[in-house]
């Protein structure tokens, strides 16, 4: 029978992703957003022109929810939908000039909180867990291809 105070690796993710999950909605609030609106930002600056249902799928949510974040957006003008070029069913999705600010705003945040999270690890170790952790990545996502080829 496995100790319960012994540190069990997937719980422990577990409760460090929950636990940023909290803090990023808590710094997010305080600048007037939501870690989902946060999330779509930096997401289009990594790959603008994706479609809503494109969003959907890496937040994990319905694609009605990332239509309504989106209006919210588009209503504060840091995102504005676009006509896909080959497929006018297909709104693709972009920022505008004026999420720059919010975006260097975001970072700023992210880095604060990066290092709050990650003070007394040594940058060696740091290096350690992230290699790991995508190894961990790499490794569900080829079992996910896997499973679904079956």
């Amino acid at each position: 029978m496995p100790d319960l105070h012994e540190p069990n690796l997937l719980i422990l993710l577990n409760d460090v992703a929950r636990l940023i999950r909290t803090q990023a909605d808590r710094r997010a609030r305080a600048h007037g957003m939501t870690r989902a609106q946060w999330m779509i930002l930096v997401r289009l600056r990594r790959c603008g022109g994706m479609t809503q249902r494109e969003l959907a799928e890496i937040l994990e949510v319905e694609p009605i929810t990332v239509g309504r974040l989106v209006d919210r957006l588009a209503a504060r003008n840091l995102v504005e939908r676009r006509a896909d070029p080959a497929d006018r069913r297909v709104w693709r999705l972009h920022l505008t000039p004026a999420a720059d600010p919010v975006l260097a705003e975001i970072d700023q945040v992210r880095i604060a909180f990066d290092a709050e999270a990650t003070a007394g690890l040594a940058p060696e170790r740091r290096q350690a867990v992230v290699e790991a952790l995508l190894l961990m990545k790499s490794n569900l996502l080829a079992a996910g291809e896997a499973g679904a080829a079956a």
